[in-house]
């Protein structure tokens, strides 16, 4: 990752705790702070977060999305206990929490909701866990739209299989980390974050199928750089607009589906269809549901762009799918919108939009590996001048998916 000029690691917020200095504190000091804390030898799993290149929006409609898996992750270290415990200590919040797995849980509306309803939902798919202590720290921003809440989930979700002796079904696991965010958190998201945390492949995007979930690898060419821009505008999705416009596709479907034979979710719907049919649909709902149709086209049209080279295609692209999120889908803000017109701006780049659900977080672009160079102090110091806010710019390369880490 780099890590000059307004290339930056992402920062953390810590407490000063024992002799550790938490500033420089690295995913290899925590078999030591979990020693100090609960007096036993860890094993560490990791998870990575995501970035997604183009589909948004189209993962809880059945569409196809292409993401990659960060080299940022989030870590858990564990060890089994004797009894039906879990004892979680988050290090970078510096908070504890604990819960019975035989006793009811409800939400907390707090971190611990994504951890607790993990650890519920695997017991009520049928795996027995064991009661454990376990450490996270991750060097995942929350809420910057890189996917930190599932990369948490599948971590501490490995990391309690494998101390309770169960054999991991990545799949299966990606699918119960979701209707844990779904079911106990409340965030109605799709399958695409916990997938892709799952099933990352080092140096390759994937083409995730969202209804069937196949998928398939889409190498990232090494002339083109992927480059994430945080604009340290932060969202909270569960509860939020980010339903609302779940529900919003979901009416849109109700209506459609009584006109055109075989419609289930918007994936089913054409561009052409839905033109044809806009008078069923009120002004909002349509566009909602245009979003969605003309995405899921311009995602298979980019990797088929990605595939052959032609970078440029791939750039306008993912232009035509940030207009779309800002003009139809109304997700995006007055800072995403300057951070994308920004590295538009930059020689070498081919393209920008933001990228997760929306109201803050990242924009993602797509930059000549020459380019990098230059990249961060001709957008940082710009955005910082117009919107007071440090942003925090870096180079991504895709990482694998969960298991066991390795330092």
């Amino acid at each position: 990752m780099d890590v000059t000029g307004y290339f930056c690691k992402v920062e953390l917020s810590y407490h000063k705790a024992d002799d550790i200095d938490m500033q420089t504190l690295d995913a290899k000091d925590l078999p030591l702070l979990f020693r100090r804390r609960y007096g036993a030898e860890p094993l560490v799993f990791r998870a990575p977060g995501r970035v997604n290149l183009i589909g948004e929006h189209t993962d809880y409609n059945d569409g196809f999305v292409l993401p990659a898996a960060l080299d940022l992750s989030t870590y858990a270290a564990i060890a089994a206990r004797s009894d039906r415990m879990i004892r979680v200590h988050s290090v970078n919040l510096n908070s504890d929490f604990a819960f019975d797995l035989d006793e009811p849980q409800s939400r907390a509306g707090a971190w611990s909701d994504y951890i607790c309803g993990v650890a519920l939902e695997l017991e009520k798919s049928g795996y027995r866990l064991r009661g454990a202590d376990i450490m996270v720290f991750s060097t995942l921003s929350m809420g910057s739209g890189l996917s930190a809440s599932a990369a948490l989930e599948v971590a501490v979700g490995y990391a309690l299989l494998s101390v309770s002796g169960e054999e991991i079904d990545l799949l299966d696991l990606a699918k119960i980390c979701q209707r844990a965010e779904n079911d106990f958190v409340g965030m109605r998201c799709g399958i695409m974050d916990q997938f892709i945390s799952c099933h990352g492949v080092e140096g390759a995007a994937l083409l995730l199928d969202c209804r069937s979930l196949e998928h398939r690898t889409v190498p990232i060419d090494p002339s083109v750089r992927i480059v994430i821009c945080n604009t340290m505008v932060h969202h909270e999705l569960a509860g939020s607009a980010f339903n609302e416009r779940r529900r919003e596709c979901e009416e849109a479907v109700a209506l459609l589906s009584s006109s055109i034979k075989g419609v289930m979710a918007l994936r089913d719907v054409g561009v052409e269809q839905l033109e044809a049919h806009a008078a069923r649909l009120p002004a909002t709902i349509f566009k909602r549901a245009r979003h969605v149709v003309s995405e899921n086209a311009r995602a298979l049209a980019a990797v088929a762009a990605l595939e052959t080279r032609d970078f440029t295609e791939f750039g306008r692209l993912m232009n035509a799918s940030h207009e779309s999120l800002r003009n139809d889908y109304k997700v995006s803000c007055a800072e995403l919108d300057l951070m994308a017109e920004l590295a538009r701006g930059v020689p070498g780049v081919y393209g920008a939009r933001m990228t997760g659900g929306g109201f803050g977080g990242c924009v993602v672009a797509l930059v000549e590996a020459f380019a990098t160079a230059h990249f961060a102090d001709a957008v940082g110091p710009a955005y910082e001048k117009a919107t007071n806010l440090s942003p925090m710019i870096f180079t991504c390369f895709p990482g694998p998916g969960a298991g066991p880490a390795i330092f």
